[in-house]
């Protein structure tokens, strides 16, 4: 059977350290991300974004992970927790990688409207040798596979708590597949 799409998780940093510690609840505000966390505003906030262009649209106000990638990657021998990968939100339940851009995840009281896919980097390897490559790889196919997460936009301020139910709303066809923000 499977799992009703609930947060399993939630988390945030007031600095911009690779791992979040877990909280009890976060406060998305619409159009820039979750209060008290250094990724949020309405312009990019990641460092080596700003550093390319600082007026860019923040495409990356809350970072997604699905809890069955920390279980596979726990099965791996990578002990890793909610936070860790410094997302904000864990989920479980949903296929967050397969979703079209635009999907709009209404979580705890709050919409994230999903953007793009996360592109995993060194310091991912940095917080666990060999952490990269299990996170980002070739498939059978050739293709580069990137499973770190997505990234979204907060398009309806609101709490969000563990516990909290997820509904996915599909946008419009023709779907668009997630590449990276």
């Amino acid at each position: 059977m499977a799992a009703v799409p609930a947060v399993v998780a939630v988390a945030r940093s007031a600095t911009h350290s690779f791992s979040k510690p877990t909280v009890s609840s976060v406060e998305l505000i619409e159009g820039v991300g979750v209060a008290g966390d250094a990724h949020s505003g309405p312009t990019v906030q990641h460092l080596h974004q700003v550093r390319k262009d600082a007026d860019r649209p923040n495409l990356r106000q809350v970072h997604l992970i699905h809890a069955e990638l920390l279980d596979a990657l726990t099965a791996a021998g990578f002990g890793v927790g909610p936070g860790q990968l410094g997302e904000n939100i864990t989920t479980r339940g949903v296929d967050l990688l397969g979703l079209p851009v635009g999907t709009r995840l209404h979580v705890g009281s709050a919409v994230v409207t999903i953007t793009g896919l996360r592109n995993p980097c060194h310091q991912i390897e940095e917080f666990r040798p060999g952490l990269l490559k299990q996170v980002l790889h070739r498939d059978d196919d050739g293709q580069v596979e990137r499973l770190a997460g997505v990234m979204g936009m907060v398009s309806r301020s609101g709490t969000v708590r563990a516990g909290d139910p997820i509904t996915v709303e599909l946008p419009a066809e023709p779907h668009h597949t997630l590449t990276t923000v």
